[in-house]
């Protein structure tokens, strides 16, 4: 352990610190989670983009992944997945990077138009599955709920193709994100479940248990009974985050991400630190706390790696390079110019996408 203190304390910019064994915690308990329910975890790897992460979850025996695009895909199928699913509506001006990668590899793709199951019918090579893409209350992409006859046309359309395999319907609570309280996530969840068990009754009686995918890691985390789907695919789970400590969906020994930068300079004045960490690195992605936005919690970190809140010590504002932290009289008196400070990103998703090249596994 005290190796990787020593690590940590020879960082000189800004650095993505990745706490293995936290991380490997979580896949195991979204794993163990997932088999009570006799549902399959296919974790999301939009958050971690990582080989070495990766890795953790094959050796922990999953074998179903979702990406969100086609550079990802490609990047993790090396790995023997058993199907790797493109969790975002196909952009069939990618038609020929799909023809390479399904020659190899079990993909499934989100479809909600008949244009693109006509364009996937006159210009795929290779057989590949299919989610429907159902809006449940989100608001983002895919059919709503409502929308039962289109629906089924598109189901129909399916079936009648010899490259396209019907996996069943996919949907995304992202709403859950938005909430304040455990309460707040179950409710969203309930309520997004039944529109799409709704829909699912309303189709032809061959396709009432046609398979339901859903997964966000809020609703994942927190709600215990699924009701009647079959599979969850969350991805923040891996890494946790500021805002899912805020919304309940973990608790601070879950994170398994932080953020570590150098000090350059404090004002007195204010009890302000100027830390070597701003938007490129962050994202610019804010929580409201208190009538304020906020871009990352301080956070102590000890030598067996554990986590402590900092109070009321927090990224203010960010530009592109600075990151202004406003801090207490005590914890503004515990740094000094050329120290470390450790942070939980709001969003680690958006984090570990920026930090891809500047990042330490301990």
């Amino acid at each position: 352990m005290t190796e990787m203190v020593s690590k940590l304390e020879k960082i000189s910019s800004p650095t993505f610190v990745v706490l293995k064994k936290a991380v490997e915690a979580n896949i195991h308990h979204f794993k163990q989670k997932a088999q009570s329910n006799n549902l399959t975890l296919r974790p999301h790897f939009k958050t971690h983009q990582n080989n070495t992460i990766a890795k953790q979850f094959y050796d922990l025996g999953i074998r179903n992944i979702a990406v969100s695009n086609i550079a990802m895909a490609e990047e993790f199928s090396h790995f023997q997945w058993d199907d790797i699913s493109l969790a975002f509506p196909f952009n069939i001006r990618e038609i020929v990077k799909l023809n390479k990668i399904s020659k190899n590899t079990q993909i499934t793709i989100l479809v909600e138009s008949i244009e693109t199951i006509d364009f996937l019918n006159q210009n795929l090579i290779n057989t590949i599955g299919v989610y429907i893409k159902i809006d449940a209350g989100y608001n983002r992409t895919g059919i709503s709920y409502k929308n039962t006859a289109m629906v089924q046309q598109l189901i129909n359309k399916i079936e009648e193709s010899d490259k396209l395999i019907l996996k069943g319907l996919l949907s995304h609570f992202g709403n859950t994100y938005s909430a304040k309280s455990k309460e707040e996530v179950i409710s969203i969840y309930s309520i997004s479940i039944s529109l799409i068990e709704q829909l699912r009754q309303g189709l032809d009686q061959a396709y009432n248990n046609i398979p339901i995918s859903v997964g966000d890691t809020p609703s994942v985390s927190i709600v215990d009974d699924f009701g009647n789907v079959d599979e969850l695919r969350p991805g923040n789970f891996v890494y946790y985050d500021w805002m899912q400590y805020k919304i309940g969906s973990c608790e601070l020994n879950q994170i398994a991400a932080v953020m570590i930068c150098p000090i350059v300079a404090k004002h007195n004045d204010r009890l302000q630190i100027i830390i070597h960490g701003g938007a490129v690195h962050f994202s610019k992605e804010g929580y409201s706390e208190n009538n304020e936005i906020r871009y990352g919690q301080a956070v102590n970190m000890d030598n067996d790696l554990s986590l402590s809140l900092i109070p009321d010590t927090f990224i203010q504002s960010l530009s592109q390079e600075h990151g202004i932290v406003q801090c207490t009289e005590d914890s503004f008196g515990k740094f000094e110019i050329g120290d470390l400070m450790v942070f939980i990103p709001i969003h680690s998703c958006l984090t570990a996408n920026l930090m891809k090249l500047d990042i330490e596994f301990v």
